[in-house]
């Protein structure tokens, strides 16, 4: 039963992100708009790769080959966005109700370090083999 939940949980988690990673490239021309507001270059490979994060990790995650590392990867892939592409800090009044973009920024970036921590939690709970 415990590992029926564990396997639960670990969809619930990643579950998203190969959704996202559809999304970026069904979107391919909004996502490279979001992939250039930041300061990083070569956006399109950044993208590129960023999609095959999305969709590469969490199989490796539910199926239980190289979880840990996958884990890893994709728990420092939500710190990235949430640094580079949900800096609230930018807003002067992202606390404000009427900053709602400020807001939302902030709360997405809460938003990837619960995930992140999430998936750290892979990383601890994964027996090593």
């Amino acid at each position: 039963m415990i590992g029926l939940a564990f396997l639960v949980a670990k969809i619930c988690l990643v579950g998203m992100f190969p959704v996202s990673g559809y999304d970026k490239l069904v979107h391919w021309n909004a996502a490279m708009g979001q992939a250039r507001s930041s300061p990083v270059p070569f956006p399109a490979v950044l993208l590129a790769l960023g999609c095959a994060v999305e969709f590469l990790t969490p199989i490796c995650i539910v199926l239980d080959w190289h979880s840990r590392f996958a884990a890893f990867i994709l728990a420092g892939f939500c710190v990235v966005t949430a640094i580079l592409y949900h800096p609230f800090w930018k807003f002067e009044k992202f606390w404000n109700p009427d900053d709602l973009v400020g807001r939302s920024h902030f709360w997405d970036f809460l938003k990837n370090f619960g995930l992140a921590g999430g998936l750290l939690l892979i990383l601890i709970a994964v027996p090593q083999p």
